[in-house]
């Protein structure tokens, strides 16, 4: 398995805070990567610097066999990589249609009738097609959280960073999202995903990057990483007697 994106020492400043530190790390084709990490570990940094919004001090970002550390977001957009918010961010005075068409046909680079069949297929999906017409500000947290994975599926990636969709959520509706990204995976998509709850790591993802202080503490199998003393000692602050 091939790796279709290469993080090699990212470093990244905001005055005397250093949020991450020469951070490598790879991503395989196809597989679901999870990361996660105290609160301040400076995960959505990293994302911010894999999609341009932020551009790093020192290091870079291989994607496809592709140097991107200095491409625009929209240029890393068009090349195949997209993301979702923790936060929604839909024109809540839009559709759901309405937002993923929006999504397909400037991040997808489609015409719009191209990008109509792929928005269908995308509703049903995310389990949003009975409400394709409902405007997106009257639309559930639940119904939100759907609709953001499906504009960011609209752009057309095939690197897919989810910024802990699970957040917020019940028991139940988080079994729902997880059912959801497995989708998304068996589409071919590649995943980086952040998120809090354990179950979702423990059960949704093949590897786990554990970070703390924008270091890499660990990197592999979800239970053993999870499980590790170093883990234990950082992220859940257990101490050995």
């Amino acid at each position: 398995m091939s790796d279709i994106l290469i993080a090699n020492k990212l470093t990244k400043d905001f005055g005397r805070l250093r949020a991450v530190d020469q951070l490598s790390f790879e991503v395989r084709e196809g597989e679901i990567l999870g990361m996660m990490g105290p609160n301040g570990a400076g995960k959505t940094t990293v994302f911010n610097l894999l999609t341009g919004v932020y551009k790093p001090d020192r290091g870079t970002i291989n994607f496809n066999g592709r140097d991107i550390t200095h491409e625009s977001p929209s240029r890393r957009c068009r090349l195949g990589i997209g993301r979702t918010y923790q936060i929604p961010r839909p024109f809540e005075k839009m559709t759901a249609y309405e937002n993923m068409l929006v999504g397909s046909v400037h991040g997808g680079r489609l015409s719009e009738k191209e990008a109509r069949k792929g928005v269908h297929e995308i509703l049903e999906m995310v389990g949003l097609l009975p409400k394709k017409n409902h405007f997106a500000g009257t639309l559930s947290f639940l119904d939100r959280k759907r609709l953001e994975l499906g504009r960011a599926l609209a752009t057309n990636p095939t690197l897919l960073l989810i910024d802990e969709v699970a957040a917020g959520l019940t028991e139940a509706e988080v079994e729902q999202v997880l059912k959801i990204v497995k989708k998304i995976q068996e589409r071919g998509i590649t995943i980086v995903w952040i998120e809090h709850i354990l179950m979702m790591m423990s059960e949704g993802v093949e590897r786990l990057l554990m970070i703390a202080e924008g270091q890499q503490l660990l990197c592999g199998d979800p239970k053993e990483v999870m499980g590790s003393k170093e883990v234990l000692d950082v992220y859940l602050g257990v101490e050995e007697d």
